[in-house]
């Protein structure tokens, strides 16, 4: 795909502010993009099956299958049964986190200071969303469908001993990384509010969310 596209084939648009957590179905075979529209902005993700949630992205069965812990073009997204969600058909960022997880009122506590705890976090942004789901399934979406996330746009280095860095991001105004579902996806995120490092160049901003067919 290429960065133009036809507007008449969008089904779907919406700017997501810094901070807000954001759920939405696409359907197999339509593609999905995220735009960070003013740079080093992390998009915290996580995918399920939107027909049973029990199935969701699974970080350790897409790491092992691509022999990469970094997402970009070509990369396939696999959930926990080990099958193809979506797969990543263009990116100009260039590298997307998948082990650094989401953060948390305990994580900003443990990694920051004790004062830190009370600052929105990425965690209380996917509970906001999983507790207003209007999902149409008998069971209802809790803490409990929480799983390992991917950080879209979020530099997390890995040094040769294994410490993980949380640096400047390499991303930019406008740019965006696009997939397509092999399966009707539901799709949670949390536009993450963290001001404690410089995943977010200590500026959380908004993104944008397309789908088309």
């Amino acid at each position: 795909m290429t960065e133009k596209f036809d507007e008449s084939r969008i089904v779907y648009r919406e700017v997501v502010e810094a901070g807000k957590p954001w759920m939405h179905e696409v359907k197999a075979g339509q593609f999905f993009r995220i735009v960070d529209l003013e740079g080093n902005e992390a998009v915290d993700t996580l995918f399920y099956n939107a027909t049973d949630h029990d199935e969701r992205y699974s970080a350790t069965d897409t790491i092992r299958e691509q022999g990469n812990i970094y997402l970009t073009t070509g990369s396939v997204l696999r959930s926990n049964l080990g099958n193809p969600m979506l797969t990543i058909v263009d990116d100009t960022c260039g590298r997307h986190d998948t082990i650094g997880g989401a953060c948390s009122a305990e994580s900003n506590t443990v990694r920051y200071a004790i004062e830190k705890r009370h600052m929105h976090s990425c965690r209380d942004s996917f509970l906001m969303a999983l507790g207003s789901c209007s999902c149409n399934h008998d069971k209802k979406m809790s803490k409990d469908d929480l799983s390992s996330n991917i950080n879209f746009f979020m530099n997390v280095p890995v040094t040769p001993d294994g410490h993980l860095d949380f640096d400047d991001g390499i991303s930019a105004p406008g740019r965006y990384v696009e997939m397509q579902a092999h399966m009707d996806t539901l799709i949670l995120v949390s536009n993450c509010p963290q001001l404690n490092n410089p995943c977010n160049g200590y500026n959380p901003t908004p993104v944008e969310m397309v789908i088309w067919e």
